[in-house]
């Protein structure tokens, strides 16, 4: 069985390490980074299931956030759990809005971080089955799924057409097909066929 991977990025070397060890004593496959175009260059360029970053990284207080930007400015949608020293209510609130599944504050124990981690793993597999089973109940071809998915990520057409290559118009015909064939007329509607609560 394949090893969940996980990027660990913390400027602190012993912390990174200890963090590490703690890691794949879990199970889990580490990657490490120091700073925060490392980090970022591993977290858009690699495939991780989730991404462990601290807020902090050396004189950039806010290099976890850099990361973040970046990462999600690629498209990915890497569950992520951002570390924090100290309670900063405008760094949560953009962190949040970025997308961070979580956040944790220093100190912690590496058991808590194992926790969070699980847990994050079985709420994507659970939304990975939901919408699996629903895009399949749509019957959508190869090329309508694909764009569904990217539908479900958050990306505009014009992104879409730019993520495969094809033109925004070709794009915007095949989001017809699928809001048809999930009997949908918008994006808001089509988050609700595939989760409906």
């Amino acid at each position: 069985m394949k090893k969940p991977r996980v990027l660990v990025v913390e400027d602190e070397e012993e912390s990174r390490r200890s963090l590490t060890r703690s890691l794949e004593r879990a199970g889990y496959e580490v990657s490490g980074a120091a700073t925060t175009d490392e980090g970022a260059a591993l977290a858009t360029g690699g495939d991780f299931d989730a991404i462990v970053l601290d807020l902090a990284l050396g004189r950039d207080d806010r290099g976890g956030l850099v990361i973040l930007e970046r990462l999600r400015g690629a498209g990915k949608r890497t569950p992520c759990v951002l570390v924090t020293a100290f309670a900063d209510l405008e760094k949560t609130k953009a962190a949040l809005n970025l997308g961070a599944s979580f956040l944790i504050e220093k100190p912690f124990r590496s058991a808590d971080l194992v926790e969070v981690l699980r847990d994050l793993s079985a709420r994507a597999a659970d939304l990975s089955g939901r919408v699996d089973d629903a895009l399949a109940r749509a019957a959508l071809t190869e090329r309508e799924r694909e764009i569904a998915l990217l539908i479900l990520k958050g990306l505009p057409s014009a992104e879409i057409a730019h993520v495969l290559g094809g033109s925004e118009k070709t794009v915007r015909q095949h989001i017809t097909q699928i809001y048809e064939k999930c009997g949908v007329s918008s994006r808001a509607e089509l988050f609700h066929y595939v989760f409906p609560f």
